[in-house]
């Protein structure tokens, strides 16, 4: 199996070794499940948004870099808000931002989380680069 080396914090190594048998055992299974939330969260935001809204997220993360401490809907919302104020991006992908406004305020952080990573990783991962708005949602939604 493939080895990852994570930085993590004394209270994150602590909570490992409070809850597993060890901190590895920890890492292992908490790694692996985390991915699969990701996942399983991207696609029940994917079923609740249209293309034209999930390109309106992926162009709002343009040039941002997200924090741990800010995975949170209401992050989330702010981001959005304020691209749609100074830099219209939904009226650049046809949607409304009322409509978008509610959707997003309906997610939970957690699947708002996975949309903040994954619009992110759109702009930083060298797998996606110059790969189309269109491809990566059918790629990465379906």
């Amino acid at each position: 199996m493939p080895q990852v080396a994570a930085r993590i914090t004394h209270d994150h190594e602590q909570w490992l070794k409070n809850y597993f048998k060890t901190k590895s055992a920890g890492a292992e299974f908490i790694l692996p499940w985390a991915v699969d939330m990701f996942f399983k969260s991207m696609r029940a935001v994917a079923q609740e948004m249209s293309v034209a809204e999930l390109k309106t997220v992926l162009d709002a993360y343009r040039g941002m870099k997200i924090l741990p401490n800010q995975c949170k809907g209401a992050y989330l919302f702010l981001r959005i808000e304020e691209a749609c104020e100074t830099e219209n991006v939904h009226v650049a992908h046809g949607v409304s931002r009322a409509n978008l406004e509610a959707k997003l305020k309906r997610l939970s952080d957690v699947q708002s989380t996975a949309l903040m990573i994954w619009a992110s990783a759109y702009w930083v991962s060298k797998v996606w680069n110059g790969v189309s708005f269109e491809e990566y949602i059918k790629l990465t939604c379906s």
